[in-house]
């Protein structure tokens, strides 16, 4: 099938902290990037993969860093028509008007924001973040939430669905795409919490497939890299409905032209595909 994909996961980082920032981010979780970080990089992988855009979902891991985040979110987007990579905002709990950052996103036209709660040290369920889902969902905006456990902080339990569910019982109407198929290897509780819920979506980042190093072998292996095998993930997308379904990546902690091509080889019909793989992204980025 002739494709267009967007890649509704992937990070980057500044090109003067690009190195320190993946050096730290790879000790932690024991793994090796596929790019250098750099938004060089990640327009050479999307050429090479056959990717039309990639969204990147900055993280604030500090409340100090929210302003400059979104400064160059707004930038991102204003350049997306030609570059292909657009950029959801960020927001840190601890970030004291996130009211009026909200409010200055949604009036930028930025359409989502990513919270991280492992890696911003507050639990998905704490009151300030369902603040920030309830007033998300007023506005309109999309919100991103790594769910599930994160490989570089074992036995963190801040974003288990249970968490996220708790949360969206208490902010009401909003919009969310749950990273990694709605929670990294607890996917039956994803799948119990979330597949019958509306407003709420997945993505495939960093879940489909063999957990493959960088060709290095830093990475251990074992049962912490399983990833969901092909049945099970067409499983999971028979349950949600391919249109709650978008494709992601991780990039660069996953290769862009793998993730393509995996994804491309499952068995699902070319509509199933064409959806998850563009179609539902659009209507978020640009309302198609």
């Amino acid at each position: 099938m002739t494709i267009r994909a967007v890649d509704i996961h992937t990070h980057t980082f500044p090109a003067k902290i690009a190195a320190h920032a993946l050096e730290v981010l790879s000790n932690n979780s024991h793994t090796r990037p596929f790019t250098d970080g750099t938004t060089t990089a990640l327009k050479a992988s999307m050429a090479e993969a056959g990717i039309t855009c990639s969204v990147i979902q900055p993280v604030a891991t500090k409340p100090g860093q929210v302003t400059a985040i979104n400064d160059a979110a707004i930038m991102t987007n204003s350049e997306g028509s030609s570059t292909g990579i657009y950029s959801f905002g960020a927001i840190h709990p601890g970030f004291e008007d996130f009211s009026h950052e909200l409010g200055r996103l949604y009036d930028s036209g930025i359409r989502g924001i990513k919270i991280h709660p492992v890696y911003q040290g507050v639990p998905a369920d704490n009151a300030r973040c369902v603040e920030i889902l309830r007033i998300a969902g007023e506005l309109g905006l999309v919100v991103m939430i790594h769910a599930g456990w994160d490989i570089g902080f074992p036995g963190d339990d801040s974003a288990m669905p249970e968490r996220i569910s708790r949360a969206l019982d208490m902010a009401g109407n909003v919009r969310v795409i749950l990273a990694h198929m709605g929670g990294w290897k607890c996917w039956d509780e994803a799948l119990r919490l979330f597949a019958g819920r509306e407003g709420v979506y997945v993505d495939s980042a960093f879940s489909l497939g063999e957990f493959v190093p960088n060709g290095d072998g830093y990475y251990s292996g074992g049962d912490d890299c399983m990833m969901l095998g092909a049945d099970e993930f067409v499983g999971m997308v028979r349950a949600f409905g391919s249109e709650r379904v978008l494709f992601g990546t991780d990039s660069p902690w996953a290769s862009q032209s793998e993730s393509v091509r995996a994804f491309l080889s499952l068995p699902l019909t070319d509509e199933e595909k064409s959806a998850m793989l563009y179609n539902n992204a659009s209507k978020i980025l640009f309302r198609e």
